[in-house]
């Protein structure tokens, strides 16, 4: 979790929301499984910025791209 900001705020936020440890980092691995297998489909690069996007946007903003 420390090399990836996305991961470790999706972590973060599960933590908050009373997910144990285990639980939390099995969300984290599926989802990280998700994004490389994109990455595989579209045969393109891993990039941070482009696998955690959805979750830097403010929610309001997310209701008007909706």
């Amino acid at each position: 979790m420390t090399a990836s900001p996305g991961a470790r705020a999706l972590y973060d936020e599960l933590r908050a929301r009373g997910t144990d440890h285990f639980a939390a980092c099995r969300h984290v691995a599926n989802r990280l499984v998700g994004i490389l297998h994109g990455c595989l489909k579209t045969r393109t690069l891993y990039n941070e910025e482009t696998a955690w996007a959805h979750r830097s946007a403010k929610p309001e903003e997310a209701a008007v791209a909706a």
